[in-house]
């Protein structure tokens, strides 16, 4: 796992997915064994590093292999999260890292990412243990930075929604970003070019994507949230984020961009509204606009379909376990034909960025494009000129890329391109 952080560990949930998935139905199961030894001896390692550290001058001595250690306790924790219940209660200290180094808050994200697959699966967890992984999670979305915040809100998303019901604590933290988010747009109508608003540029920022962040865990329109109030949040959260996609600065625009992306993965009906299709596809068409604004969207179609697509295999999952008091395809056909809705209405715009003179424009257009082909969302022969296009392209990747998308399509529709 340490010589793979840069390159990805697919292989490796491959391999424990494959792994374990072929002793699912037999008596003797080598493999879980052999996991469940493995996860309570990094553990064991962990807690035995700690000690030496704490004997040792060297603090900041081999942290890679903590990092390294806690990483593949993570990649265990997705496959198998039950091999890490009876461990959530020693990951938990490791939520106050003090934060020096990268290393540092990769142990912070990987422990979240773990806490947030176990904690649910715990049977009767102490209150102060809750309150404690609450009060935690809270403590570092004030305080750091983007990656952070991100997986920390998720983690308390999990814990919140799934275990503690706690709905009041994440409401205070929601109205305090929102709050500032609302009486910095107050400021800066009244006089865009107030210098309170420069002062105060990175509480605008961190608002903007913690409003967003926590609308992607947290549906705030519910009652335990907002009570017997009328107010539609979500319109008033898409209505302050729309504000500041108009800002002069680039930097307060890209925020305000990730925090609708994230807020439309909770309510993807958001993106048919007429003021979100036109900032988006001016974006996307506007040859001067700003790349890192043309990236910035593509991103948030990439994640909202990759969102999607896990949000309908646990739903099969799901279902399998429930067995057919459903019909499945329907349940499917429901969210796939709202994907599908959505690609339809910014298709046209995604597949122009395939000749945009920037590579990077192109990469995040063709995911988007190879996300929403998998998923079956569009017709193939929308796509095929751009794709036989793009095998032009400078970079290899992307040629490769986009042959491979072709060779899919050829599988998949006998001959059809021949033709």
């Amino acid at each position: 796992v340490a010589a793979c952080r840069d390159t990805g560990y697919d292989w490796f949930e491959q391999l424990l997915q494959n792994l374990l998935k072929s002793e699912e139905d037999a008596s003797y199961k080598p493999v879980k064994k052999a996991c469940t030894q493995l996860v309570d001896n990094l553990v064991e390692h962990i807690l035995k590093y700690e000690e030496s550290l704490s004997d040792s001058d060297n603090k900041g001595v081999n942290s890679g292999r903590l990092v390294a250690c806690i990483t593949t306790l993570f990649l265990f924790s997705k496959i198998r999260p039950q091999l890490m219940v009876k461990h959530a209660m020693t990951m938990q200290p490791y939520l106050t890292t003090k934060c020096s180094t990268q290393n540092d808050f990769m142990v912070i994200c990987n422990v979240a990412k773990i806490l947030e697959l176990v904690v649910p699966l715990m049977e009767h967890p102490s209150e102060t243990f809750l309150a404690t992984i609450e009060e935690d999670l809270m403590k570092l979305i004030i305080k750091y930075g983007m990656t952070v915040v991100q997986h920390c809100v998720s983690c308390l998303g999990a814990v919140v929604n799934k275990v503690t019901q706690n709905y009041k604590f994440v409401w205070a933290c929601f109205n305090r970003y929102y709050g500032a988010l609302s009486k910095l747009k107050s400021q800066h109508q009244e006089d865009p070019n107030n210098t309170i608003l420069t002062a105060n540029k990175p509480a605008l920022l961190r608002s903007l994507f913690t409003v967003g962040a926590l609308c992607r865990h947290f549906d705030f329109d519910q009652e335990d949230f907002k009570g017997n109030s009328k107010v539609n949040i979500k319109d008033k959260v898409l209505e302050l984020l729309m504000y500041f996609t108009k800002h002069s600065d680039e930097e307060v625009q890209t925020k305000a961009i990730i925090g609708l992306g994230f807020a439309f993965i909770q309510h993807p009906s958001l993106m048919f509204e007429q003021e979100v299709k036109t900032l988006y596809n001016s974006i996307l068409s506007d040859k001067n606009c700003s790349v890192n604004l043309k990236i910035q969207v593509l991103k948030n179609l990439q994640t909202y379909l990759q969102e999607e697509d896990t949000r309908m295999q646990q739903a099969d999952r799901d279902w399998k376990k429930v067995a057919k008091q459903e019909d499945l395809k329907e349940m499917g056909d429901i969210s796939s034909g709202m994907s599908s809705s959505i690609m339809q209405l910014y298709l046209k715009q995604v597949l122009e960025a395939f000749f945009h003179t920037q590579s990077s424009v192109r990469h995040f257009a063709l995911n988007v494009i190879a996300l929403t082909l998998n998923q079956g969302l569009i017709h193939p022969v929308q796509c095929v000129p751009y794709l036989i296009a793009m095998g032009t392209d400078p970079e290899p990747s992307m040629r490769n890329k986009a042959d491979q998308q072709l060779v899919e399509i050829d599988k998949k529709y006998a001959g059809f391109i021949h033709v």
